[in-house]
């Protein structure tokens, strides 16, 4: 029996899981939750509204995107998508994590700030996931914009004192891609790993299709949109060759973004929950972000972070030490976190409740 994945055709983590069960040539059915009575099934099996959610053939559900990558390459082994070295293995559940976390940002600015993608996609989520809400499609739309604004940019510090921020963080990222992707196919090779499609997830439903961050991608990352096309085209049993066995120097960029952003963020996210504050105020690359709201599910984004680098050996510990140190990285995975998420690192997984987060 195939796979269910219930979630929305814009979506972003929908569209990461997509590209995943396809490489693994996993056989799916993607449902898109269009009534009050499909959107109940999520929280009703999971206990958390995060949308997508995979339902396996024997009637088990698993929520969040990065746990169920995990859980893919663990049950079907096949095309798999973690390297196999540790060192690198760990720098691609960092780089994943970023990708997820970071790039939401710029991902959910460029929907919601501009007028002409924010009239296009809160028509698309009127008619597909609001169908059975009584009420005229203008004032569905009106709905939508408000909610996400409130929810995911104006309300989560992102204004007119951080939108060049913001969007720098979309254009530095297309900048290392496009470096990357004109010398090799894939972030590590010659196929598909965890960090692609890490990255693909904001790459394709929101920056390869949302009309002003496209118009970007087409002018300056012509290999980068390639590369959105050809992970959704690839599968594991059409290519040859393997990933590769170390870190690339090319990846330099991205880690400087999450030694000197995303890593201080989410530790001034800690600092936020341990005071039981709600928002907060941090200072990113000299731009202020002012009123954040305070995340526990990216706290326990942190310390899952930070389990897996305890894990490793000694002598792994140095090669990402080598790799990471400059960034500023390896400091923030040592820190000692002022609280914590309610959630055990060791244990958590796809099967377990998450905290819930849901955008698009």
């Amino acid at each position: 029996m195939s796979l269910v994945l219930y979630g929305s055709t814009i979506s972003y983590f929908t569209g990461k899981l997509e590209a995943a069960l396809r490489y693994k040539e996993i056989d799916y059915r993607l449902e898109p939750m269009r009534s009050r009575a499909q959107r109940g099934l999520i929280p009703q099996a999971t206990g958390v509204f995060q949308m997508p959610a995979l339902q396996l053939g024997d009637g088990r559900w698993l929520t969040d995107s990065t746990l169920i990558l995990q859980w893919l390459d663990q049950a079907y082994p096949q095309y798999p998508l973690l390297p196999q070295d540790p060192v690198l293995r760990f720098v691609s559940l960092l780089l994943e994590d970023y990708a997820d976390e970071w790039l939401w940002r710029p991902a959910m600015h460029y929907r919601w700030h501009h007028a002409q993608d924010a009239a296009r996609l809160s028509r698309h989520i009127s008619e597909e996931l609001l169908s059975d809400m009584p009420g005229p499609l203008w004032l569905k739309q009106f709905f939508v914009r408000q909610r996400q604004r409130h929810l995911f940019t104006v309300g989560d510090g992102v204004n007119a004192h951080t939108h060049a921020h913001v969007e720098g963080i979309y254009l530095n990222t297309l900048a290392a891609l496009e470096a990357m992707f004109a010398n090799r196919p894939f972030m590590l090779g010659a196929r598909p790993s965890l960090v692609d499609i890490g990255f693909f997830g904001p790459m394709f439903r929101h920056f390869s299709q949302d009309p002003t961050a496209a118009a970007l991608m087409q002018a300056r990352a012509p290999h980068t949109q390639a590369w959105v096309a050809r992970i959704w085209a690839s599968r594991g049993s059409q290519l040859q060759g393997d990933l590769m066995q170390a870190s690339p120097q090319d990846f330099a960029p991205l880690l400087r973004e999450v030694g000197q952003a995303y890593l201080p963020y989410l530790l001034a996210n800690a600092q936020a929950v341990a005071h039981g504050h709600k928002r907060f105020d941090v200072v990113l690359q000299g731009c202020a972000y002012r009123q954040v709201r305070t995340s526990r599910y990216r706290l326990l984004c942190l310390e899952m972070l930070q389990h897996h680098f305890a894990a490793a050996s000694a002598s792994q510990r140095v090669g990402l030490d080598a790799i990471l140190a400059d960034s500023g990285i390896s400091a923030a995975l040592r820190a000692q976190l002022p609280a914590h998420s309610g959630v055990d690192a060791a244990t958590h997984s796809a099967f377990s409740p998450g905290l819930p987060m849901l955008g698009l």
